[in-house]
């Protein structure tokens, strides 16, 4: 028999193990709405990987004719470059968008050699990357420091070269690190290098790259965009400044040169009589591509960039980084 006093009691635990029961029913349930959510995003994402990679697929091949089409040259005709490509998927939406992607500065070119860990400095390219700095507003001073600092990041040795440095100041800094030694595998790494600031990185951006390849880039002057006259007048300091490089690219043929002789032959640059190591780093042909996928499967998004190398026939897939590639 219950007295009058306990019942109470007995309330509030039955209240109590009521209330305590629907916390955990309540909790199993919010994690099982975060787990059907978080399997569906997986399940998305995987999709969307699936769309990413059909993209390659299709865009490899697309490059692959490109490239046939003309076996001596590359040219803008078609208005390939740059332009969006809409790609109907089930469930969603994604696009697809190629450049020439050997019109930059190859960061890689300041360390000569075969092996990607034991370069050594490539004078050259070091005063090309200064040369490029300085044509898109980057004060001489900065420059020259940057790009021999970069050297330095590269190359083998632990000496620094003057203006350049080595372990002994970024063991200096706040958060202490190594130089790399090696050739950079993505250009994200130049943030790292002395001297390199967000503001100078985001200035650069858009000119540079990180080819696997140590040599210096060989400017196709049928693709470069007059936008990107910095890139020519960085092979011919003191000798083109931009203006003259935008002008020269403004008044290229609708389909282009034929020849490389006929483009160095134009009154404006017959004059300078332009070093053969300038002419070396000139073509008609496109060696390397980016590719830039976005795909959109029902919450999921994906971004991709991929480099192609198309020195050979079929074109071919090499580098690919998911996410924001700046």
């Amino acid at each position: 028999m219950i007295r009058q006093g306990e019942r109470g009691a007995a309330l509030l635990s039955v209240l109590l193990l009521v209330a305590v029961m629907a916390v955990l029913a309540a909790s199993a349930l919010e994690r099982l709405k975060l787990s059907t959510h978080l399997a569906a995003n997986g399940a998305a994402l995987d999709q969307a990987r699936a769309f990413g990679q059909a993209a390659e697929t299709l865009a490899l091949m697309r490059i692959t004719d490109l490239v046939l089409r003309d076996a001596a040259r590359t040219t803008l005709a078609g208005g390939w470059n740059g332009r969006r490509f809409n790609l109907p998927i089930p469930g969603g939406g994604a696009f697809a968008r190629v450049r020439d992607g050997g019109n930059c500065f190859n960061l890689n070119s300041v360390g000569a050699g075969e092996s990607p860990t034991e370069l050594r400095p490539n004078p050259r390219a070091i005063a090309q990357f200064a040369a490029l700095m300085e044509s898109i507003g980057i004060e001489r001073a900065q420059a020259s420091q940057v790009a021999a600092a970069l050297g330095d990041w590269v190359d083998a040795d632990d000496i620094p070269a003057p203006q350049g440095a080595e372990d002994d100041y970024y063991r200096t800094l706040a958060t202490p690190y190594l130089a790399a030694n090696a050739r950079l595998q993505d250009v994200s790494e130049l943030r790292a290098v002395a001297g390199v600031t967000p503001e100078l990185y985001d200035r650069l951006r858009p000119w540079i790259c990180a080819l696997p390849e140590a040599r210096l880039t060989r400017i196709n002057v049928n693709t470069l965009l007059p936008d990107q006259a910095p890139l020519f007048a960085m092979l011919l300091p003191d000798r083109v400044d931009v203006p003259r490089a935008r002008q020269m690219l403004l008044e290229r043929p609708a389909l282009g040169y034929s020849s490389l002789v006929d483009f160095w032959r134009l009154p404006a640059l017959d004059a300078l009589g332009a070093p053969p190591e300038a002419v070396e780093q000139t073509a008609l042909k496109t060696s390397w591509f980016t590719l830039e996928i976005n795909v959109a499967v029902g919450e999921a998004e994906l971004q991709e960039t991929a480099l192609i190398d198309a020195s050979e026939m079929p074109a071919r897939l090499v580098a690919r980084q998911w996410g924001d590639p700046s």
